[in-house]
C-alpha cells in the first residue's frame, strides 16, 4: 500500500490511478489529518507527501513521521512545486528518501517509488550484486566479470551499484545525477553519460547489462 497526501484533486487522483494501474495498492489524502487517522489503521510501504498542503505542511508531516517510532522506517517521497536547493535539502535532512519536482512524469514517479523501494528491502547478506556474467562486491569495492577483476573509478562503481541495487527500474539521468553526485552537483546530464559510457568499455562483454532508454536513462535488465 502506498499513501499519497496532496491536495490538488487532478494531481491526487492521477497518481492514486497510476500506481493502480502498474500494480500497488493506493489510497490518497488531501492534509495530515486524514493521512494520520489513516496510519492508526494501517502502515503503507512508502508516503508521496507534498509539502504545500492546508493546515501541517508536509515539512511538518515528515519531522512527526520521523519521531515516531511506528511510522519513523516508512520511506517517503516529497512532491512539491517548491524545487529550489534549499526545500531539497530541508526534505533530505528532515529524513525523506527521495525529492520530485512538479510537474513530473507519472512514469518518472513510478520508477523513483521502485527505487525507493528496492533501496529499503534488506540488502544481500552476501554483500554481493550479481547480473548476468557482472558480480559485484559491495563490502570489497570489487567488481569481476565472468571471474576477472575489473578496475572502476570511485563514480563508476556507484554508477554500477546503484543500477544493480535497482534492477528492472528505469533510472533517469537526473535521478542518476542526484544520487551519485549529489544534489548540489553543478553538472549536467552528459555527466551521466560519460560515466557510463566508459564504465560500458570497462566492462566489455558485461556491459550489455546496461540498457540505455532512449529519452529517459539507463535500465539494469532482470536476469
Amino acid at each position: 500500500m502506498i499513501f499519497c497526501v496532496e491536495d490538488d484533486s487532478s494531481i491526487r487522483e492521477l497518481v492514486v490511478y497510476t500506481l493502480r494501474n502498474t500494480g500497488f495498492e493506493a489510497e490518497g489524502f488531501t492534509e495530515g489529518k486524514e493521512l494520520f487517522l489513516a496510519l492508526s489503521n494501517n502502515i503503507p510501504q512508502l508516503i508521496l507527501l507534498d509539502i504545500m498542503l492546508p493546515g501541517m505542511d508536509g515539512i511538518e508531516i515528515l519531522k512527526k513521521l520521523k519521531s515516531n517510532k511506528a511510522t519513523k522506517e516508512i520511506p517517503v517521497i516529497m512532491l512539491t512545486a517548491r524545487g529550489t536547493e534549499y526545500d531539497k535539502v530541508i526534505g533530505l535532512d528532515n529524513g525523506a528518501d527521495d525529492y520530485v519536482t512538479k510537474p513530473f512524469g507519472m512514469m518518472e514517479l513510478i520508477s523513483r517509488v521502485k527505487a525507493v523501494l528496492r533501496r529499503v528491502q534488506p540488502k544481500n547478506s552476501s554483500g554481493q550484486l550479481m547480473c548476468g556474467d557482472v558480480t559485484l562486491n559491495v563490502e570489497k569495492h570489487l567488481v569481476t566479470v565472468e571471474g576477472e577483476q575489473i578496475q572502476l573509478t570511485l563514480k563508476e562503481f556507484e554508477v554500477l551499484r546503484f543500477l544493480m541495487e535497482n534492477k528492472g527500474v528505469v533510472l533517469s539521468r537526473d535521478v542518476l545525477l542526484e544520487r551519485i553526485w549529489g544534489y548540489d552537483f553543478d553538472g549536467e546530464t552528459r555527466t551521466v553519460d560519460v560515466h557510463v559510457r566508459t564504465l560500458r568499455q570497462k566492462l566489455g562483454e558485461g556491459g550489455k547489462i546496461i540498457e540505455t532508454i532512449r529519452g529517459v536513462g539507463y535500465l539494469v535488465k532482470e536476469n
